[in-house]
């Protein structure tokens, strides 16, 4: 792959795009480092963003930071460039989560299929609003299956008993975080009550993104509002029964970590171009006890990285990012 030469605001542009991505708490835990000499972008891991009680281990800043990365692959698809990701590079550097070496197109249909999801990078939200009990089309989950595989990961659709499993853990899951008030703590500081998404905070999840209370007892979403109270938040009944998938990985060490956040942007933005509502629930991923048990124990997946409920329903607000000049550094 040749160099392409980019210019800084070509840089800004994929910057831009990447930051639209989705993150543990929207924290954006992420920092770029554009290296002129070679047209290299650097991926690194914000260590001041992460989460201490809930992500001891950084999994969660690795998917966050990794999805950030899939998006500026679709970037530079769509502006007819090329990338090239190299995966933790430096071990000597941990932080340094990936370099992608910028240059000409190749002719390959995955760049073809990159580009083509570049729509959906600004309309894609998490939506924290009841959906309907309509159910998805089995070839609507298989195109998300695929592009789940596209990355090297697996995604399960959860039915019966596997499905009853997962969600039972979503509500033990939700009574941990209640009597532990470090937890509490950690996921307040990060749900602004305040303001909504057009005020001077531009990370954490705003008012506006809560969602409604449950009128019918557990949701499927995280309640954020629950140590935030907001005005006029309202209650409403949500789906009985959550069309939930699980991402998954065959082993579980930053790499995969890494690949499985890719490939979860890729499945949230092919669910989205196919006019699904998508939001995750990753609580029960947070307790490792718990994490164990939410895979189905017949199916291949050996790691569960997270879980996605997928459905038709309203596609969320769209919430802050950090301006660009904050997250990226130009070098050389």
């Amino acid at each position: 792959m040749t160099t392409a030469r980019l210019a800084p605001d070509s840089v800004a542009r994929l910057v831009g795009d990447a930051v639209t991505a989705p993150s543990m708490h929207n924290a954006q835990p992420w920092k770029f480092v554009f290296r002129r000499a070679d047209d290299v972008i650097e991926l690194h891991g914000d260590a001041e963003r992460a989460m201490t009680r809930t992500d001891p281990h950084h999994r969660a800043l690795h998917l966050g930071c990794a999805a950030a990365l899939f998006n500026l692959r679709v970037s530079a698809a769509r502006q007819g460039l090329g990338a090239r990701v190299h995966l933790l590079p430096d071990g000597s550097r941990p932080w340094l989560l990936a370099t992608v070496a910028i240059g000409e197109l190749s002719d390959g249909d995955e760049d073809q299929e990159l580009a083509a999801l570049h729509t959906a990078l600004r309309r894609r939200h998490t939506s924290r609003f009841p959906f309907s009990d309509e159910p998805v089309p089995d070839a609507l989950l298989d195109g998300l299956r695929s592009a789940a595989r596209w990355e090297g990961c697996r995604l399960t659709v959860a039915g019966g008993w596997h499905l009853e499993t997962v969600l039972g853990l979503v509500r033990d899951a939700e009574h941990r975080e209640d009597i532990d008030p470090l937890v509490r703590a950690e996921t307040a500081a990060w749900a602004s009550p305040a303001h909504a998404s057009s005020g001077a905070r531009r990370d954490g999840v705003p008012a506006d993104a809560f969602g409604p209370h449950s009128s019918r007892g557990h949701s499927p979403v995280r309640d954020f509002g629950r140590d935030a109270p907001a005005a006029d938040r309202g209650w409403a009944v949500f789906e009985q029964r959550p069309q939930l998938a699980l991402l998954g990985t065959p082993a579980d060490t930053p790499v995969d970590w890494l690949r499985a956040g890719q490939a979860l942007e890729r499945v949230l933005l092919r669910a989205t171009a196919d006019g699904l509502a998508t939001s995750m629930t990753s609580q029960p991923l947070e307790w490792p006890e718990l994490r164990w048990t939410a895979r189905d124990p017949l199916d291949a997946m050996g790691h569960v990285q997270m879980v996605l409920r997928l459905g038709y329903g309203p596609q969320g607000p769209e919430t802050p990012r950090r301006p660009v000049a904050d997250v990226l550094e130009i070098r050389g």
